[in-house]
């Protein structure tokens, strides 16, 4: 799994404060037998 960058915390309160929840940090996907690793997983909420 690759290193956070600079600006991923940054990003995370960002998202927090226009009303996403983070649901995954890293967001793993697997496909066909490896894990891709995606920095976030969000949804917004209504």
């Amino acid at each position: 799994m690759a290193a956070r960058d600079l600006f991923h915390q940054a990003v995370v309160i960002a998202l927090q404060k226009e009303g996403w929840v983070i649901t995954h940090d890293p967001l793993a996907v697997p496909i066909g037998g490896i894990d891709l690793y995606i920095d976030l997983g969000a949804e917004r909420l209504y």
